[in-house]
């Protein structure tokens, strides 16, 4: 990827539409491209805070270990999605690590780079605390699912989102059971056995990794039963 493509997918992740062409570009020349395989770690958790990241293609998992060794999946983020921008501003460490889920290509801005032009263009910095913002937000559901919830549940409220984001009720699944029990907070087995009773209960259909949503209203009355 040259210099333009890099300033193309630094305007497309919304941090710095607002910048000028040139401003992209004095940008894009501080700006590194990594590419990395699936599993690749980009930091871990604790570590001192080198830079921000943005995802040109390819996705990312942002998780946490358990001291037994457990992996909680927090996010998974695509292409244009930033990564890091919370420790740039504090100056803190890494909160939470982060490895490349697939073959990626990953844009890192260094923190002092960042910084001198979040100062120069405040706008940058208030987009950055609207993303942290939205972070806040799903963290604080993932805690709520945790702690109120069932892991039929969690797994309930995965697939809608799923189908929502999909836009349709029809969607492959492009995490094995496995992945999918990291981000709910469950074991492999427990996902492979509600996923069975859901289809033999007529509210979804699984056809190796293609997942048909048939009583999305039979699911979310599930969900609304334990309010």
């Amino acid at each position: 990827m040259d210099r333009s493509g890099i300033s193309r997918v630094l305007r497309a992740g919304g941090l710095f539409a607002a910048l000028s062409e040139d401003e992209i570009s004095f940008l894009a020349a501080r700006t590194s491209l990594r590419k990395v395989s699936a599993g690749d770690l980009l930091f871990s958790e604790g570590q001192p805070c080198a830079g921000l990241y943005m995802v040109a293609s390819g996705r990312v998992k942002i998780f946490k270990m358990s001291p037994n060794g457990r992996e909680h999946v927090l996010a998974i983020e695509g292409a244009g999605s930033s990564i890091a921008e919370l420790p740039v501003f504090d100056g803190g460490n890494y909160p939470a690590s982060a490895a490349a889920a697939e073959a990626s290509e990953l844009l890192f801005i260094s923190r002092d780079d960042f910084r001198s032009m979040c100062l120069e263009h405040p706008e940058i910095a208030l987009k950055v605390l609207k993303v942290v913002g939205a972070r806040l937000r799903r963290l604080v559901g993932i805690i709520e699912e945790l702690s109120f919830t069932t892991v039929r549940h969690r797994l309930i409220s995965w697939l809608l989102r799923r189908a929502r984001a999909e836009g349709q009720t029809k969607f492959t699944l492009d995490a094995n059971h496995q992945e999918i029990a990291s981000q709910i907070g469950t074991v492999r087995e427990l996902v492979s056995r509600n996923l069975a009773r859901l289809q033999a209960q007529g509210l979804i259909s699984v056809d190796g990794r293609q997942i048909t949503i048939l009583d999305a209203d039979g699911l979310q009355a599930d969900l609304d039963s334990v309010v």
